[in-house]
């Protein structure tokens, strides 16, 4: 005989317990021994209290777990402390140093970077700036110039400091930070041409600073050359696949300049890989100096640009305009300059020609 045993479940009780309330700036004032506009002061305008004060009220914001409602100060200050960052690719190598420049040198004045991809489409930068207005930022760098109308017409409109990153333009939507493409592009030719070789191919990425350091090439070379376009970003297959065609278009080339060092990467691979000496029978540049193209074997010759000087200005341009200060500079052309190794002959790396106004 199984006897069964019924278990009565006694309905949970409700719980009426409220959740745990915030920490307010009351509650930080309180703790810090120090009046509720002190308190304040310290955290939002800390160059007015002293550093005793400061100290004090941050270690009560530690032992309360206060979270300043940074949105109810932005509106009653009408500033959100914030700067909207575009680039097209944060994983391409030549634009990290732009963006932790950017970011420490806002940080240090008390802005924080939000950073947003824009891919190579106009039709993307457009979304993303709209997207990035609906967030109020008091400032806003974008990569390379803004060509769209449209996204050119909305920038104007919001009134807030602009610049324009990593290319150079007489008539910047409001300012800019950069370098001249067009000038890349027609050194590295003459930087060939005076090592005496006349067979040049160009491997590029397809967007609109790539193509112009292109037509600054083509410019001084003055003829048709061996050309191989690709989609950007551009990478180390495509650099093979772009040597390839190359080599197609023309087998006896002696020169080749890539639009990325990771691009040239795959370029002297394919060519090694066909039993092509570099530099022996096809010297290579690129662009960019990443970290490993000195390291490689042969050493990359490539064009370096002081991206890290680039993210400062331009942070600090934000930063002096924020301020209302008057910017007597707002046009910075910081430059570039090749860097020779061994794809290209040399014996050891030496920089060559510089180019800043």
């Amino acid at each position: 005989m199984v006897t069964l045993s019924l278990l009565t479940v006694k309905p949970a009780m409700k719980s009426h317990a409220r959740p745990p309330r915030a920490a307010t700036l009351h509650d930080v004032a309180r703790e810090a021994g120090v009046s509720l506009i002190t308190a304040s002061r310290a955290l939002s305008n800390p160059g007015v209290v002293s550093d005793a004060t400061i100290e004090r009220v941050r270690a009560a914001v530690a032992r309360t777990g206060y979270i300043p409602n940074l949105l109810a100060g932005g509106l009653k200050s009408k500033r959100s402390m914030t700067v909207a960052g575009l680039v097209p690719v944060i994983s391409v190598p030549q634009f990290l140093p732009t963006v932790r420049a950017l970011t420490e040198t806002l940080d240090a004045a008390g802005y924080q970077l939000i950073l947003g991809q824009t891919g190579y489409a106009n039709s993307r930068e457009e979304k993303l700036i709209n997207t990035m207005i609906g967030r109020r930022p008091d400032g806003m760098v974008v990569t390379g110039l803004v060509n769209s109308p449209t996204a050119r017409e909305q920038l104007k409109r919001l009134g807030i400091p602009i610049v324009e990153m990593w290319d150079l333009s007489d008539r910047p939507l409001d300012m800019v930070v950069g370098f001249s493409h067009v000038k890349v592009g027609s050194t590295i030719a003459g930087f060939f041409l005076a090592k005496g070789w006349r067979r040049f191919g160009v491997a590029t990425g397809d967007d609109h600073r790539a193509m112009t350091r292109c037509e600054g090439f083509r410019a001084v070379v003055g003829r048709d050359i061996a050309t191989a376009i690709v989609p950007a970003p551009s990478n180390l297959e495509m650099g093979r696949k772009a040597m390839a065609e190359l080599l197609r278009q023309d087998p006896k080339i002696e020169a080749v300049y890539c639009s990325s060092d990771e691009f040239a990467l795959g370029a002297m691979i394919e060519a090694q890989t066909r039993g092509r000496r570099v530099p022996g029978d096809i010297a290579i540049c690129g662009f960019g100096d990443a970290d490993f193209a000195a390291h490689l074997v042969p050493s990359l010759t490539t064009v370096q640009v002081d991206g890290a000087a680039i993210g400062r200005r331009a942070a600090q341009l934000i930063i002096d305009r924020c301020a209302g200060k008057t910017i007597a500079q707002p046009i910075i052309d910081v430059g570039f300059r090749i860097v020779e190794r061994e794809s290209t002959g040399a014996v050891a790396t030496r920089p060559l020609a510089a180019s800043a106004s």
